[in-house]
């Protein structure tokens, strides 16, 4: 076996934020049970198995809204809940009981040691088809109903917070304006919206001026966000849905299954598409010094009800590519996320929910697990590190902790390389080590088929298994 090295230079570069590793909380009716799948209506409280395999996750950040946020109105869903009127879900379908509201939201963050991220309904983001549904039907909301949900959740004085059994502040710290506003042509323009979040921040602010608040800058809109609202915000968002698996393209169907081969090549490439997004966002972001939130990113394959091809661990290795490409954004990404948090039917949700007459447990899809591995084992500063060609490897640091985050990108062959920390003495150091058949697809009976196996590294070398994820933690020592 050829000898190969892998080189850190300890050096601190920038921080690197934790919420790297975001998920987020949506609403999704018809399309798929989402929070309804997780929430136990006898009982009034999250399903404890849920829970589980959330604190397993461990995102270290939870999203509230999506497109749910454009119709969304935030008074329907607080106060005793035989009040709570049920409202038609204009985007998914179907109808959301209001049962989880604010409380129960930020309940779930705190109990599975999540930092809360709420977006706020920016008068429907200008589309009138949810903004006025039916006649007498309005679901926009100003800037005065976003002012007054800051104030409800963070004013220790809010009357109505402590009406409704919440004496203490939530302490909600982070905030969206919009989402997907540049997607819907029938919707606000990049001035209206811009002049829009500007009006939202100012109100929002004067309730608290601590809060960090996130505008949308998509689809080329980032440099006229910055220079109209830029004053108010401090996160420029945008979305990403990369590889759209059209036809001809191996994730097309079942097609992957044809030549998994090729589909390996495809998932291995699928890394340059953020690297490519992430440049495009830098470019408009950097005048005016902000950095980004990746709301929301995953695959955008056709039949996404299905998308076998996500259940394989071939996608598990694409995605921690993916996760390292932002690790090395980290100086202008602080918020990303790779999956759409649980559900009980997307292959693009980090956690699976079976059907509960079932009895089976909720377990974690390739990025679920992907995803964990990194938050466990990531330092809290970024160094750099070169590594062979056939090797993907990030690195970070706490103290004299060095963390590596390393992908074999051979399917066909595992990878021995020497552990060098320039100017240090590895004393000790541990593997968490995610290796199986690249065209295995995890189930409900398998649910722990792609669990880390933790090793021990006795020498300065380790060997890393075809299409294996490892995270490498190494005790160390300066030399002099």
């Amino acid at each position: 076996m050829e000898r190969k090295s892998i080189t850190v230079c300890p050096k601190p570069r920038f921080h690197l934020s934790p919420f790297l590793y975001m998920q987020f909380m949506e609403p999704l009716s018809n399309t798929d049970s989402s929070v309804d799948a997780a929430w136990d209506y006898l009982k009034e409280w999250w399903r404890p198995e849920v829970m589980k395999a959330v604190r397993y996750l461990s995102p270290a950040m939870i999203r509230w809204g999506g497109c749910f946020s454009s119709y969304y109105r935030w008074r329907e869903a607080v106060g005793p809940r035989d009040q709570r009127v049920p409202m038609l879900n204009l985007c998914w379908d179907g109808l959301f009981s209001n049962q989880v509201g604010t409380g129960e939201f930020l309940a779930f963050c705190r109990q599975v040691g999540a930092e809360p991220l709420i977006g706020v309904n920016m008068e429907s983001d200008g589309r009138m088809r949810w903004a006025c549904p039916a006649p007498g039907m309005c679901r926009s909301a100003g800037p005065e109903e976003a002012a007054e949900w800051v104030d409800y959740c963070n004013n220790p004085d809010n009357a109505d917070r402590k009406a409704h059994g919440d004496v203490e502040p939530y302490s909600v710290r982070y905030w969206q304006i919009g989402n997907e506003t540049s997607y819907d042509p029938n919707g606000f323009d990049c001035e209206t919206a811009a002049g829009r979040t500007l009006d939202f921040a100012r109100q929002m602010r004067k309730k608290d001026s601590s809060i960090r608040l996130i505008a949308w800058g998509d689809s080329g809109w980032a440099e006229r966000m910055c220079g109209i609202a830029g004053e108010e915000v401090d996160l420029i968002a945008f979305h990403h849905h990369f590889d759209s698996g059209r036809k001809g393209s191996p994730l097309y169907g079942t097609e992957y299954r044809r030549d998994f081969l090729c589909t390996w090549e495809h998932l291995m490439h699928a890394c340059h598409s953020m690297e490519n997004r992430l440049k495009e966002m830098r470019e408009q972001v950097a005048p005016y010094g902000k950095k980004l939130a990746m709301t929301e990113g995953h695959f955008a394959l056709p039949g996404r009800n299905r998308c076998e091809v996500l259940s394989t661990w071939a996608a598990g290795v694409a995605y921690a590519r993916i996760l390292n490409v932002q690790e090395r954004n980290g100086d202008i990404l602080d918020i990303a996320t790779l999956a759409d948090f649980f559900g009980n039917r997307w292959q693009v949700n980090a956690i699976l929910i079976p059907t509960p007459i079932r009895k089976q447990k909720p377990y974690l899809q390739p990025v679920g697990w992907v995803m964990m591995l990194y938050r466990h084992h990531t330092g809290e500063q970024s160094v750099s590190v070169s590594f062979p060609s056939d090797l993907d490897v990030t690195a970070s640091r706490t103290g004299d902790r060095i963390f590596l985050h390393v992908v074999n990108t051979r399917m066909d062959r595992a990878v021995k390389a020497d552990l060098t920390i320039e100017g240090m003495k590895i004393l000790s150091g541990k593997a968490y080590e995610i290796s199986e058949d690249p065209e295995f697809e995890i189930t409900e009976l398998t649910p722990d088929a792609f669990k880390p196996r933790e090793k021990g590294l006795t020498g300065v070398e380790w060997t890393f298994p075809a299409a294996s994820v490892t995270a490498v933690e190494l005790e160390c020592s300066d030399n002099h």
